[in-house]
């Protein structure tokens, strides 16, 4: 048990991060997964193997609750091997309809959740001489979605610093990668919240029908386990590439924008959703 290695999971409570967790302890890792909501008479799950789920509270939007998490587990182990940024939400709406400062809570979790998170492990991981951080992001991430437009963003900027920060921290023996998801089945697609102006909006007709195609198409989709193994896939790989894309359709969709005009992207992307 001693030689386990440690995983700290954000997001572990639903979906991506709960099925990740469970499958993780299952491998014999030590994971302490958060979740913003957790009681303390909560924090432990264990199984009657080696591995184990220690869920703790973590707003990633809190610089202070991100600290306290990370020393937390710090005291009781002696390295995080493993940062798998999984926490974020979904804020739907028209780019007009949308305020500064709702752009601002999408890309809160998002980006700055998962910026604080990379700043809270680096040093340790430095000092070990060795880690790995494993950031979910999106297909949104590659192709914007109508009606999306602030949770393409964040995720497109979450790309942008993932590249970066895997050639900042190569040299520090520091592993950087993400996961690309397409629609998948969790909770998430119930949780997703709206703009204030999209009730009473000039897009309300197009955006309630992007809405619903998106909704079918989330609810229709693989389950977290086509995520949970592309995570694993870097978990066990000696040079972890850039990115993972979950799923055969959605790699499909990537290459075929990679190819085609921009325009063409655009006409399809907007027979879809608008």
């Amino acid at each position: 048990m001693s030689n386990a290695k440690v995983v700290l999971i954000t997001g572990a409570s639903s979906g991506i991060g709960q099925a990740t967790a469970q499958t993780l302890m299952e491998k014999g890792y030590k994971v302490y997964g958060t979740s913003r909501k957790v009681k303390t008479e909560d924090t432990i799950k264990a199984n009657s193997g080696i591995g184990f789920i220690k869920m703790i509270q973590l707003d990633v939007c809190s610089e202070e609750s991100v600290k306290n998490a990370v020393d937390y587990v710090l005291k009781n182990e002696p390295s995080i091997d493993i940062l798998i940024n999984n926490a974020g939400n979904g804020i739907a709406g028209s780019v007009e309809d949308t305020s500064p400062e709702e752009a601002l809570m999408q890309f809160e979790p998002n980006f700055f959740g998962v910026l604080r998170m990379c700043r809270a492990v680096l040093p340790k991981m430095r000092e070990q001489k060795q880690g790995l951080i494993i950031n979910i992001s999106s297909v949104a991430g590659l192709i914007s979605v109508p009606y999306q437009s602030m949770y393409s963003a964040s995720k497109y900027a979450l790309e942008a610093m993932t590249e970066t920060l895997r050639l900042e921290v190569k040299n520090f023996g520091i592993k950087v990668s993400m996961v690309e998801p397409g629609d998948t089945k969790t909770g998430f697609t119930g949780q997703r919240q709206y703009v204030k102006q999209a009730s009473d909006s000039v897009y309300h007709d197009t955006f309630m029908k992007s809405i619903k195609t998106m909704e079918k198409d989330e609810q229709n989709g693989p389950p977290p386990t086509l995520v949970v193994n592309a995570i694993m896939k870097i978990i066990n790989s000696k040079n972890p590439p850039v990115r993972i894309i979950a799923g055969f359709s959605y790699k499909a969709l990537v290459f075929l924008k990679r190819i085609l005009p921009a325009r063409f992207v655009q006409f399809v992307v907007g027979k879809i959703y608008t």
